[in-house]
């Protein structure tokens, strides 16, 4: 059995600088992590995950990579392969993530720990597989059936791709709680530089024999199959060792808050927002994430440039929101700007906290510019 708890363990790729894409990187990110059994299918454009984590464990001993028949075997699979005591992730795209949706709401209520990379593309259904989008923020979030908190995490470049994906799996294994990877094909497709570091700082599940699965502390500890806890595990109602309570309103109501209350309650330790330009308070305030935080940065360094106090803040956990940092980024800022590659999706939850917010969203399946962020800010504020 692994050590439990945090441990700091060796590279498993060799330090030094790497070109990589981001879909590489997020490969790379996993196997860091320890990631030992991979299930998926193909998707564009998130494939790219797929071939390199075929390829890598191929020179790893210890490690599984299945490709599925469909996405939900490719979910289903990784589900089992955690019950049996492995870190495992699976990656798709919009149409893909769609399919997984049932089995991601059993993960949630069997507190499954695992990892599912969604590298968005421009939708609805097939849409248009090869450009880049961000649509599936309020899916990833509300997709699963049910009350339910969920962690998703967005990347805005290869090397935060690097590192997200070892945070999703310590994320995971900390509260028991399918993470998302939130990406999108600009990120995914990107070629960057990617700093690999010696040592990597990772999270390995509490194991206790003897204590319940299910209940007890917020976060149970989590035995495997083959270790003598005679597990039961099922979507139904279930009281803290796994025996079905369908009918029991108690333990319904029990076993929904606390699988909510493990993360509102440590939510603290799992929202990142990086903050620039904003240490002279600024007038405007750009929100974003994900690729378009790359072009509202840009956007928010030439508006200083031409005179206008514009700030940035980049979400890299947009489930749970950021609401304190937003709140306090935007308290000073007389405009409030969200530029996405969606319909305004990330909008209406900023604006639950900071009601003024306004948005600028694209839709043609080409990323947002700085320039046009720009053209935004000129014509919706002036």
């Amino acid at each position: 059995m692994s050590a439990q708890g945090w441990q700091t363990v060796s590279s498993v790729l060799p330090p030094g600088r790497y070109f990589l894409q981001g879909d590489e990187a997020c490969a790379e990110g996993a196997i860091a992590a320890g990631c030992n059994f991979y299930a998926g299918y193909p998707i564009t454009p998130a494939s790219e995950v797929m071939e390199r984590i075929a390829r890598r464990f191929q020179e790893l001993e210890g490690r599984v990579f299945v490709q599925m028949e469909d996405e939900i075997g490719s979910i289903a699979a990784v589900i089992g392969a955690s019950w049996a005591g492995a870190k495992a992730m699976t990656a798709t795209s919009g149409p893909g993530f769609s399919l997984m949706l049932e089995n991601l709401g059993y993960a949630i209520m069997t507190e499954t720990p695992l990892v599912l990379v969604d590298i968005q593309r421009a939708g609805p259904s097939t849409g248009q597989a090869t450009r880049p989008a961000q649509g599936d923020v309020f899916q990833a979030r509300w997709g699963a059936s049910g009350d339910y908190e969920v962690i998703v995490l967005a990347p805005w470049s290869v090397a935060d791709m690097y590192w997200q994906t070892i945070r999703a799996f310590n994320l995971a294994e900390q509260f028991r709680v399918p993470v998302i990877i939130l990406g999108d094909e600009g990120i995914g497709h990107l070629r960057e530089r990617v700093d690999i570091l010696p040592e990597v700082r990772v999270y390995n599940r509490l194991k206790e024999q003897g204590k319940p699965p299910f209940g007890g502390q917020l976060v149970p500890p989590m035995p495997a199959f083959g270790e003598g806890a005679k597990l039961l595990v099922t979507g139904s109602t279930h009281d803290p060792w796994g025996y079905r309570r369908t009918a029991d309103s108690r333990v319904q109501a029990e076993l929904v808050d606390r699988l909510s209350r493990k993360i509102t309650e440590r939510r603290e330790e799992i929202v990142q927002a990086e903050a620039f330009f904003c240490d002279d308070d600024p007038e405007l305030l750009l929100v974003a994430y994900g690729f378009t935080a790359r072009s509202a940065y840009r956007a928010a360094r030439e508006l200083r440039m031409q005179g206008v106090r514009a700030g940035l803040l980049r979400l890299a956990t947009l489930w749970p929101i950021p609401e304190k940092t937003i709140r306090e980024k935007a308290a000073c800022a007389r405009h409030v700007l969200v530029p996405e590659m969606n319909r305004g999706q990330l909008l209406r939850e900023i604006q639950r906290i900071v009601p003024h917010a306004k948005g600028y969203n694209k839709t043609n399946g080409e990323v947002i510019t700085p320039g046009e962020i720009i053209g935004a800010v000129r014509e919706k504020i002036g």
